[in-house]
Order: structure tokens, then sequence, then C-alpha cells
């Protein structure tokens, strides 16, 4: 991050195995390890690092991911018809990307997000492919600055695009990745503990999850309501509904009075209060949400 302009590849990498970040070349302008055993060789051996850039000084710069670096990253990628900046967009609004230590801009317009590895904890590597947006963490590796690729014959690098001032905090991989590719409803086999009260509360949260713009708050208000009069504690209904809400583009703070809402209507209503909509049924495919980088 404090490399000057203009400095090489190799220089780069000799400065991040000072700083105790393992490094190990890549394929110019490519993503391809050069070593035998591609990141598992990584090391801070300043000796090693001058021998891998003296027999190819133009090699990209690769960093492990996980423990071995301190390094968790979010990568996202734009790719067919996977925008992940649409999921980056719906993750950011629920809150679940705070605490980045540096934004960097990849060669395909992507973007890689930098977090603390959490100390003692494994964090394996994931895809989600459909929301465009992996997880690097143990088991997978980086590119990093001032990296190149050749992207419609034109050489783009990798580019640091800001560094945080606020402390970087922990990121939580698994919940990141159940909001991203949240695993289907249960509706066969042995009655799960979503049913406890009577409301299959899985069920009612991935439709949520799928509602369209137009039609997510009062979706949103009628899954509460349900809830609500099925007693399922209002804890565990916002929890669930939060999560659910932010799949579909709202915000904590609109699941949050939606959800208080419809226990207030419910508590005063007499009796049940709407039959339940025609799309939980046969819900129409989502609407994709409006793009917005991470700030």
């Amino acid at each position: 991050m404090r490399m000057p302009p203009g400095a090489s590849t190799g220089e780069a990498a000799m400065a991040m195995a000072s700083a105790g970040i393992p490094v190990f070349p890549v394929a110019v302008n490519g993503k391809q390890p050069l070593t035998r055993h591609g990141f598992h060789d990584a090391t801070t051996s300043h000796a090693q690092i001058r021998h891998w850039w003296a027999s190819t000084p133009g090699a990209n710069v690769g960093m492990p991911t996980g423990a071995r670096s301190g390094v968790v990253v979010v990568d996202v990628d734009v790719h067919g018809p996977a925008n992940g900046y649409v999921a980056l967009d719906r993750s950011d609004r629920a809150g679940l990307l705070t605490g980045w230590e540096a934004l960097i801009q990849t060669p395909s317009d992507g973007l890689h997000a930098y977090y603390p590895a959490t100390p003692g904890t494994e964090q394996r590597s994931w895809q989600a492919a459909r929301a465009g947006i992996d997880f690097r963490g143990d088991g997978g590796y980086i590119i990093a600055p001032p990296s190149s690729r050749v992207i419609d014959g034109q050489r783009c690098v990798y580019r640091l695009e800001q560094v945080t001032r606020d402390q970087p905090q922990l990121l939580d991989a698994r919940r990141l990745r159940r909001f991203l590719d949240p695993p289907p409803p249960r509706t066969h086999g042995p009655r799960s503990q979503s049913m406890d009260h009577g409301v299959d509360v899985e069920r009612l949260a991935a439709w949520v999850g799928r509602l369209q713009e137009g039609e997510r708050n009062h979706g949103l208000f009628w899954a509460a309501c349900t809830m609500a009069e099925h007693h399922v504690p209002p804890g565990q209904t916002l929890d669930v509904l939060t999560t659910a809400g932010g799949q579909a583009g709202l915000s904590v703070r609109e699941v949050t009075v939606t959800v208080r809402s419809a226990y207030r209507t419910v508590t005063t209503a007499p009796t049940s209060l709407s039959a339940a909509p025609a799309a939980l049924e046969h819900p129409p495919p989502r609407a994709a949400s409006p793009v917005r980088s991470l700030p």
C-alpha cells in the first residue's frame, strides 16, 4: 500500500515479504502460479524472492489468503449474466461488508475488498457464482498490485483504490455466504425446527428474499404478520427477515420498522390479517437491484 508509483512487481514482492506477507511469482500478465506447488510455495525469504524475480522479472505477485497472510478477500466479478456489484450492493445494505482494510480495482473492472483474517479460525475459500462474488480465504490466493493482465489487447493493472481510515473489522464470511447463496427451504422430510410454531419460517424467509421491487414491502409485512400470528418470537422473526429482506434489496432499518409494525398490528387485530399472497406459491422472477459501489 505504501509502494511508490512505478514500482516493479519484484519490488512490491520484496516489500510485502518485509512486512511478513508471503508471496510467490505468477505468470507475466496472468494468474497461473510459476512455482511447482503454487501458493503453497509462498515465502517471505528475500533470497528466494530475488531468485524468482531475477528469473522472471515481469512476474505478477501472488499472495496466499487466509491465515498465512492474515488477509481474506471478497472478490467481486463481472462476467456473463453475473454482476457482482449488484450482490455487493445488497450485502453492503444488509450490513455484511463493513470493516474492509483496502479496496483494489482489478483489470477486469472487478473489485477486491481486503479484510483481516480471523485469528485462530479457519476460513475456507468459497464461491457464490450466481452472485458474481467469491471469497478468498484459507486454500486460496489473489493477485496483488501492481500486477497486471492483458484485457482486449491492453495491459491493465491491479490498482489500489482506497485504504480505510477506520479500524478494520473481521468479516463474517459464513453469514455472507448464507446471504448470497441461501440453502433451499426444506419442504419435505422430518419436521424441522422452523415448524415449531406451526409456520415454516425458512420457507417464508426464502419467499421474502425473492420479492421484486414494488411488492417487497407488502410481502415483508405479510410474512412478519404471519409469524406474529403464529407466536414466533419477535427476535427470531427480525433475525431471519433481516437477511431475507436484504436479499430483496431492503435495508436493515426498513425491515426493523416493518417487523415492529407487523407485531403491533397483530397484537391489536382480533382475527387473521390476510390470505397468503398468490406469489408465495408462484413467485415472479426477481428484478435486478441498482448497482452501488462499496464506499
